[in-house]
């Protein structure tokens, strides 16, 4: 067979598996609901593209028969559902217009359509900095709570990424509330911003939970968009257009009188205070320390929540409201 390659299931499964989100997504472009193989005597390459976001992955192959690449398109969902009912080595073989799985006994066969249908994908990746996948996620699980999924306002539906020559920060607000981390662990000689929408930010958590947390991820540019990359994959996002709000007046703490909270008081029933109880509970949740410092200034001001541990430095803000607001809830 001259046309055929070896795939492990459960490697060739989680690959399709985080590939769900995106080929699963409607758009405008029918190509976009498949999987793009390219298949090479050594390597296999899946890509899955719904216009917004993009993954690339691949893949080493246990054997193959194939002298000259071949690239075709399957459908992304369907493939994952067959693949999920297989088990151990996986013999894929190209037809004129099919692609056969074998595994043991079990024979299954999928249309495979022309690799001219699927959309442009992005190329030419810049890379600007290498950082660790654990401090990575760590910088995400401590904002990216806070991001909400329909805001009116759409610049706040997303993660706002800077990095200068002094620091690297992410900060995230529903309008209530503020979420920021910053670390001097990694910094770019210029200042650079981005705005991540909030389905990449979770689709990036999702990849970088299944890597090794020493693992090294890259984060780059391709054109107007943003890249997230490891040994395997390269993940691809557009940017929101919007602008972020301006923050930076509201965290400044003139006046402010500084206060120590600890946590044990705030777990179980709400507190009878003018913040919403909820948005309180949600932020200090993401401090790690017993102790977390606050800051308070009168009825119009915000609660600013404040921890500097392990070259991270955590920030959680909530706006008050009115006392009727509260008990309105």
């Amino acid at each position: 067979m001259s046309n055929s390659f070896i795939v492990e299931q459960k490697s060739l499964l989680a690959v399709l598996a985080s590939m769900q989100p995106i080929c699963t997504k409607r758009t405008t472009l029918d190509a976009t609901s498949t999987i793009l193989f390219n298949v090479g005597h050594r390597e296999l390459v899946l890509k899955s593209t719904d216009l917004e976001i993009s993954l690339q992955a691949s893949y080493l192959l246990k054997e193959s028969t194939i002298l000259h690449p071949r690239s075709f398109l399957v459908s992304g969902r369907r493939i994952f559902e067959l693949v999920k009912e297989l088990d151990g080595d996986i013999t894929c073989t190209i037809e004129e217009a099919q692609l056969t799985l074998q595994s043991g006994f079990v024979h299954l066969a999928l249309h495979i359509k022309s690799a001219d249908e699927f959309p442009p994908f992005p190329e030419r990746i810049e890379n600007r900095m290498q950082l660790d996948a654990a401090f990575l996620l760590s910088m995400i699980n401590r904002v990216a709570f806070v991001i909400p999924q329909n805001n009116a306002n759409t610049a706040l539906n997303g993660l706002f990424l800077e990095i200068n020559n002094n620091e690297f920060k992410m900060t995230a607000t529903d309008g209530h509330c503020l979420a920021q981390v910053r670390s001097d662990r990694y910094s770019l000689p210029e200042t650079s911003s981005w705005l991540l929408p909030r389905r990449a930010v979770f689709e990036v958590k999702k990849i970088v939970e299944s890597v090794p947390k020493e693992a090294p991820i890259f984060l780059g540019t391709c054109a107007n968009q943003l890249v997230f990359s490891g040994d395997s994959f390269n993940f691809f996002t557009r940017l929101l257009s919007d602008t972020f709000p301006q923050y930076e007046g509201i965290l400044k703490r003139e006046q402010f009188t500084p206060a120590f909270l600890d946590r044990s008081h705030f777990s179980g029933s709400a507190v009878d205070v003018r913040f919403y109880a909820p948005y309180l509970l949600n932020g200090i949740q993401t401090f790690a320390e017993d102790a977390v410092r606050l800051y308070l200034h009168n009825n119009t001001k915000p609660i600013i929540f404040e921890s500097n541990i392990d070259r991270y430095s955590v920030l959680y803000l909530v706006m008050p409201v009115a006392s009727t607001s509260v008990h309105g809830r």
